[in-house]
């Protein structure tokens, strides 16, 4: 297929600001009724052994060349490039889980999540009355508040990492408060961190005890669970984990903590959503996708993006079930939708984030 061919073929999915309203779900398996996040949750299923071990083999050279391959036989260009751009804004958890936070620093994310993107670029892009915002913005609990206050009536939900963020060693009694008393002040989505440990011992019922819990504590909140998979040493490990993740319950999977020396990898990535795929096919429930950690460029998250289209489909475009963990994605691609309208790029400073 011809460079001019696939751009055609993109431009025939363009994903416009008058496309970034969710679209209706892909009708489950099991016709399961909708949920305030727009899709059917996910009740969970009894621990399969069985559909785990069906599960094990994981080809790394195979999911590289996947990758490779993706990336490289597809080009976004000029107008296609920035719908596309505009779609990952829509799709972003804008996050801030630094040791000197305040609750200014988190007004100030907040405000900017509110209003991404200066108003010289959403006229020169013709977006003006359209509200493409990040789909949330993430703190840590005692942010929680005035996260919730800041945000009030914009629609952005307020995610709170949980469960002893980022090693999540502590007593299960202790994270479960802390997932209690995040929901308590208004958080609607909860991170939590698995304890890897579990991973490597193939403690898999203990590990999907944990998550159940986790799911009770969070009510009508919605939980992603982050593996950590930059600890989790192999691609089966990946695997394995997600499969437990989403039995016990998981609205999303998420693959990092931000924390670890190797974050969201591609590759890595392709395990999950290879997992998610066959998690559906087997019970009917779509799962969400957050990869985090590491994810700063708008090239890189043009790469996610063909990803998600790839393997999953045009429904996980959508922030109800694909969310990128950033802090600084945000004001790469604002830089480049400034390119795209004049031609130069312009300084960081110009598009403050907190």
């Amino acid at each position: 297929m011809s460079s001019t061919s696939r751009e055609a073929e993109l431009g025939a999915d363009r994903l416009g600001p008058s496309r970034i309203t969710p679209l209706p779900a892909r009708s489950a398996a099991n016709a399961p009724a909708l949920q305030a996040h727009g899709i059917a949750r996910n009740p969970g299923m009894k621990l399969d052994l069985g559909f785990m071990e069906s599960m094990r083999s994981v080809n790394r050279s195979a999911l590289e060349r996947r990758v490779a391959s993706l990336t490289k036989r597809r080009s976004i260009k000029a107008d296609n490039q920035a719908a596309w751009l505009l779609r990952a804004v829509a799709c972003m958890d804008l996050t801030t889980l630094n040791s000197n936070d305040t609750d200014e620093r988190v007004r100030r994310l907040c405000a900017k999540a509110v209003n991404p993107f200066r108003r010289d670029i959403v006229e020169g892009l013709g977006i003006t009355g359209e509200k493409i915002r990040p789909a949330a913005v993430c703190v840590y609990h005692p942010f929680v508040a005035t996260a919730v206050e800041a945000l009030r009536g914009s629609g952005i939900h307020v995610a709170a990492v949980s469960t002893a963020f980022p090693h999540g060693l502590t007593p299960l009694s202790t994270r479960l408060q802390e997932i209690e008393a995040s929901v308590s002040d208004g958080a609607d989505e909860i991170d939590v961190v698995i304890p890897r440990g579990l991973v490597f011992a193939a403690k898999w019922q203990e590990l999907y005890d944990e998550i159940v819990a986790m799911r009770a504590a969070c009510g009508e909140a919605h939980l992603k669970v982050i593996l950590g998979t930059g600890d989790l040493a192999t691609l089966r490990n990946v695997m394995l984990a997600s499969m437990v993740a989403m039995m016990a319950g998981a609205d999303f999977i998420k693959t990092s903590t931000g924390k670890e020396s190797v974050n969201a990898t591609l590759p890595v990535g392709l395990a999950m959503v290879r997992a998610i795929r066959a998690y559906f096919e087997e019970t009917g429930y779509l799962i969400g996708f957050k990869p985090a950690g590491g994810i700063s460029t708008a090239k890189a998250s043009l790469d996610w993006l063909v990803l998600m289209k790839e393997e999953l489909g045009r429904r996980w475009l959508e922030p109800d079930l694909f969310r990128f963990g950033a802090s600084s994605l945000l004001t790469d691609i604002e830089r480049q939708l400034e390119h795209h309208l004049t031609g130069h790029y312009s300084a960081n400073h110009r598009h403050a984030m907190a």
